[in-house]
């Protein structure tokens, strides 16, 4: 009977890093752990292990001997330890054990692993490393935190990934925070409540899928979760955070699923900020493109590892091989070009080569990162994202990263807090409790946080309320730091330019993210004629009190006053009020959408330029003088045509006499509309009448060109 790799890796008592890397050894370099091993082959492996682990040379015994020999590591097995940091570089940890840096990446590829050479490794890692060289080492505990100023003070942990993403501190928190090197997200760190390596547990690696929008992304996830997510997308296109954990294999991995489009950058960040792994997923007929880039550089500000996804193989024109050129253009080299970047290709819609994604994450996550943290220290989380719903409240999701949260719990996060009523999956399924790297959605705090806020448990509701007090003090403070110097640049803008026009806009949207990504936009629009100001930015349908606040401008027009809705409807008689104030209301469900209509909104509010179009030139042959002293000009077209209502110049010489309108033109007695090239006709300039035979005509209009951004 069929039994799976990494079931099998189970009854043997290993990893599946490990037990790849048998699999390696004995020829079968192509297995993953979901592969199906028939009887005769799975005989065969336990064989090869049993006698490894006999001391016969089998297994992971011959590799360690074959990379001591490689490496000519100093002292030969045993020897003094080496004290190592944790979280050390491969180039570090060469350094210390006096051998070349590639010796340590050929264990690591023999592990099934491709590193460069300023990769971090974990304490596991580097043991196992140490054990295939041959020598022994010792992991320096990390520095103990700074004791917190408050009891229930959020240190800046995250129990993230060993990639090195430095910790972050919730905005306006009043409590003290971990300084110095015990504050870079480790997985064997310390915490402020108390955690420490002895205390540390493995948890689900938080993986974070990345890439250009419509690349396939949600797609992807949709295959690994059997669910339809993307079907329920506006414009096919994801807008919203989505945190999701499955179990593949006997493996769970938590999942961020983030925006493609250009408008949801910050959620991009956000969704770095919070992983252990990013795979980038670059559509195959498409090649890297400009969100692709961004998702390169968001990977390498967190400082972790990055695996690509090369997705579409199954659609015509796809051409891989293309793909990872454009990659080492960004300073990406994959492993088959000789790097350090695995990449897989696959096929989110046909499901090919998705068992090998698994794998290399899994592999990755095991001797790259090694997740852990500390399910009994304190809480500490990130929100994801929030909304507003209207029979349930401030709904939030939230990514657990230390401590475990449970229903009931009193909890701030940013300037809000509350008490934990209902706690659920993202398949609605409640919970009582949720450790670290579970994606959760909660309800009961007393407003809507935002995406990014740190969420921490407080002792007591009182203490939940001060905390949410000081940091809500702290933001206000900040955003009047920040308003008074946009006034000032302002003013200094109008001073050498003259008054900028300003589009008054109120954004309202489903949830906190989808705002947030909105005024990233539009506040990111304008020129020095024209700017967007942005009156009020929150979640929920669109009110009364919205409209109110647009038209609050005692120079509120129709034209200067918007209120966008992103993904909400409005509150009964809100239209009606808002057609009296004189203030627009528009919907949307697709942000370019937004961003487009904004635009033409600004671009209606600036004055029209311009362009002169030359039509013609006439001369002057003879004058007709009519009672009260009105002239006449007979003229002859010289060149293109005279178009009656157009504008005219008269010149005498290199004398400009005149500029005005030409207010009637004839043939014989018969008015005309235009008179082209090579024919007479009669025309009267304005209220000009000092026309002489000799002078000439010529004959332009003025076109409004088109204005941008």
């Amino acid at each position: 009977m069929p039994i799976k790799v990494f079931d099998l890796a189970k009854e043997l008592k290993k990893s599946n890093t490990e037990m790849i890397a048998v699999l390696r050894q004995m020829g079968m370099a192509s297995l993953t752990p979901t592969s199906d091993l028939d009887d005769d082959t799975a005989g065969r492996i336990r064989a090869e292990v049993s006698a490894g682990s006999n001391g016969n040379g089998g297994g992971d015994a011959a590799t360690a001997a074959k990379a001591a020999n490689e490496a000519g590591a100093a002292g030969g097995a045993g020897g003094d330890p080496v004290e190592v940091p944790q979280n050390i570089t491969i180039k570090d940890l060469a350094e210390r054990l006096g051998i070349g840096p590639a010796d340590i990446q050929k264990v690591l590829m023999n592990m099934g692993v491709l590193a460069a050479l300023n990769q971090r490794l974990a304490p596991d890692a580097v043991n196992r490393i140490a054990q295939k060289l041959g020598r022994t080492v010792r992991t320096a505990a990390a520095p103990a935190p700074a004791a917190p100023a408050a009891p229930a003070g959020g240190a800046g942990g995250t129990g993230g990934s060993a990639g090195g993403a430095t910790a972050q501190q919730p905005r306006g928190t009043g409590t003290g925070s971990a300084k110095g090197p015990g504050t870079r997200t480790t997985s064997m760190k310390r915490t402020a409540g108390g955690g420490s390596a002895q205390s540390m547990t493995p948890r689900p690696p938080v993986v974070t899928i990345m890439g250009h929008v419509d690349h396939g992304k949600t797609t992807l996830l949709d295959a690994l979760r059997k669910t339809d997510v993307a079907g329920g997308e506006a414009g096919g296109i994801t807008q919203h955070i989505g945190a999701y954990q499955i179990e593949v294999g006997g493996q769970r991995i938590t999942f961020l699923d983030t925006p493609g489009h250009a408008a949801f950058s910050a959620m991009r960040a956000r969704g770095a900020s919070v992983t252990d792994i990013v795979v980038i997923v670059v559509a195959a007929d498409d090649g890297v493109m400009p969100q692709t880039v961004e998702a390169i550089e968001k990977a390498k500000e967190a400082g972790v590892p990055i695996i690509v996804a090369v997705n579409k193989i199954d659609k015509e024109g796809a051409n891989p091989d293309r793909v990872l050129t454009e990659l080492t253009e960004h300073d990406i080299v994959p492993e088959a070009y000789g790097g350090d970047v695995q990449t897989v290709n696959i096929s989110a819609k046909t499901g090919e080569n998705l068992d090998a994604l698994i794998s290399t994450i899994v592999l990755v996550s095991e001797v790259v990162v090694d997740p852990k943290a500390d399910p009994h220290a304190p809480v500490q989380g990130t929100i994801i994202e929030a909304k507003l719903d209207k029979g349930r409240g401030a709904v939030s999701t939230v990514l657990v990263q230390q401590g475990t949260l449970r229903v009931g719990d009193v909890v701030v996060a940013g300037s809000t807090f509350g008490k934990i009523r209902l706690m659920s999956d993202e398949r609605g399924n409640k919970l009582v409790k949720a450790g670290p790297s579970s994606p959760v959605e909660i309800i009961g705090l007393n407003a809507v946080p935002e995406a990014g806020d740190r969420l921490e448990v407080a002792k007591n509701e009182k203490e939940a309320r001060e905390m949410a007090r000081r940091r809500g003090d702290v933001l206000r403070d900040e955003r009047l730091g920040t308003g008074s110097k946009m006034s000032l640049e302002a003013l200094y803008q109008q001073l050498r330019t003259g008054p900028v026009k300003e589009l008054n806009v109120v954004i309202k949207g489903d949830v906190q993210g989808s705002v947030q990504a909105v005024r990233d936009s539009l506040e990111a629009l304008g020129n020095e004629e024209v700017r967007v100001r942005v009156l009020s930015a929150s979640v929920g349908p669109v009110s009364e009190s919205d409209v109110l606040l647009a038209a609050a401008d005692k120079e509120a027009t129709e034209l200067n006053s918007l209120i966008v809705g992103f993904n909400v409807g409005t509150a009964g008689g809100v239209e009606k009020k808002a057609e009296q104030e004189h203030v627009q209301i528009k919907s949307y469900s697709i942000i370019y959408e937004l961003i487009d209509d904004v635009k033409d909104a600004m671009i209606a509010l600036l004055p029209p330029i311009y362009e002169e179009n030359n039509l013609g030139k006439a001369e002057v042959r003879a004058l007709f003088k009519l009672p009260g002293g009105r002239a006449i000009a007979g003229c002859y077209v010289l060149d293109g045509l005279i178009r009656r209502n157009a504008k005219a110049r008269l010149y005498r010489g290199k004398d400009l006499l005149y500029t005005g309108d030409i207010d009637t033109l004839k043939r014989f007695k018969d008015d005309q509309r235009e008179v082209a090239a090579g024919y007479e006709c009669g025309l009267t300039l304005g209220g000009f009448n000092e026309i002489r035979e000799g002078d000439v005509i010529e004959c332009f209009e003025l076109r409004q060109v088109p204005r941008e951004l």
